[in-house]
């Protein structure tokens, strides 16, 4: 009888952990397989080890791409341990469609950084079986620390952020946004604004590229009002700094 009971419990606590596992990856990729690599393939810590200009092949999960144009995608990618993004990929109309939220690939090019941003270049790719979307990781308490940069291109996210004033308009009186960093665009392009925690101001905005006018985040961003607390979600994207690409803006919770 303690032996059955034990045998029972064993299968639960299996059960309760292969469900635990599930929950963190999409149908198709479970926890294990996730970073799980073909030969000749890196881990997420052999291509952050490796050296700039170097080579290196990677197997990731694609989680956004910004808009093709002439031939070129650029994508945030992402595995279970880290995050790659892949700048200007040579990829066909017909294959970019493909390349929805989860789709995984194989890609060979060069590790290249530009302006703090670390990605890969001349980026050949293969698409292959499986699919895994990442969950936005919380990296508030993180602001302002050098640990920060090691989620550098990841899904995250931000809480009980306030929005700042952008800029200043004609008149000069205060602006939530600026349409670019300066102020010289107009809708359509990149929506800049500044949100702060414990006493420091950021730099975030919503790439067109990536989410263009007709999105609900960039609409959200042009309502934005100085004062406002709000919780946000992106990729981590790094230029000079912390520079989010801000793909989900709601009221604080």
């Amino acid at each position: 009888m303690k032996q059955s009971v034990t045998m029972i419990l064993s299968a639960a606590l299996l059960f309760a952990a292969g469900c635990s596992a599930s929950s963190n990856a999409s149908a198709g990729a479970s926890a294990s397989d996730i970073n799980a690599k073909s030969e000749g393939v890196m881990t997420y810590a052999e291509y952050e080890a490796a050296a700039l200009d170097s080579p290196v092949t990677v197997e990731t999960y694609v989680q956004g791409k910004t808009s093709w144009w002439e031939n070129k995608g650029t994508l945030y990618t992402q595995d279970g341990d880290g995050a790659y993004f892949i700048y200007d990929m040579q990829v066909s109309q017909d294959d970019y469609n493909k390349l929805v939220e989860g789709t995984k690939i194989k890609v060979k090019g060069y590790k290249s950084e530009w302006s703090g941003e670390v990605e890969i270049i001349d980026a050949e790719y293969e698409i292959e079986p499986g699919s895994y979307i990442a969950q936005p990781k919380d990296v508030t308490d993180l602001l302002g620390k050098d640990e920060l940069i090691r989620h550098q291109n990841q899904k995250v996210s931000f809480k009980g952020m306030t929005v700042e004033a952008a800029g200043k308009d004609d008149s000069g009186n205060d602006v939530p946004f600026l349409y670019n960093w300066d102020g010289s665009g107009q809708r359509g392009n990149d929506v800049y604004f500044n949100v702060s925690k414990d006493g420091r101001t950021y730099t975030f905005l919503v790439r067109s590229y990536l989410t263009n006018e007709d999105t609900e985040v960039y609409k959200a961003a042009e309502n934005l009002k100085i004062g406002d607390k709000v919780d946000l979600e992106g990729f981590l994207y790094w230029y000079e700094g912390v520079n989010p690409h801000i793909t989900s803006i709601h009221p604080a919770s």
